[in-house]
């Protein structure tokens, strides 16, 4: 595999990333915030360069898997990845708990997100 098709492939997965993250950003805060309530709906900097890096990360195990292992199941692979990456949501202790079905959508939009990083890198790496 080429440096540049990785490269593409992080780019890809990069923007797809910041795209989700508004996304399930607004679906969360529709679920999150009472009716009439004024937020502030940004993203903060940190959570940028975090999808970044896991951005990163997710293309070179990509790489990995579309190499060696080979293509197929790579759906399953990726919806265990994303499941491991939102499961600490599940156990976080906080001053005031989310409700059940913030989570729920949270990890919905985290799993979508996830798997569908995972059909841009097959459509991209193999």
């Amino acid at each position: 595999m080429t440096i540049g098709r990785l490269v593409i492939g992080w780019i890809v997965v990069a923007a797809w990333f910041e795209i989700a993250a508004y996304a399930q950003n607004y679906v969360v805060t529709k679920l999150a915030i009472p009716p009439g309530a004024t937020v502030y709906t940004g993203m903060p900097t940190h959570l940028i360069a975090r999808r970044i890096v896991q951005a990163l990360l997710l293309t070179l195990l990509a790489s990995l898997w579309f190499d060696s292992l080979g293509s197929g199941g790579w759906w399953l692979l990726f919806l265990l990845i994303g499941a491991l990456m939102t499961s600490a949501k599940w156990f976080m202790k906080g001053p005031d708990p989310l409700p059940t079905k913030v989570n729920v959508a949270d990890t919905v939009c985290d799993l979508a997100r996830c798997v569908v990083a995972g059909a841009l890198l097959a459509w991209r790496l193999s």
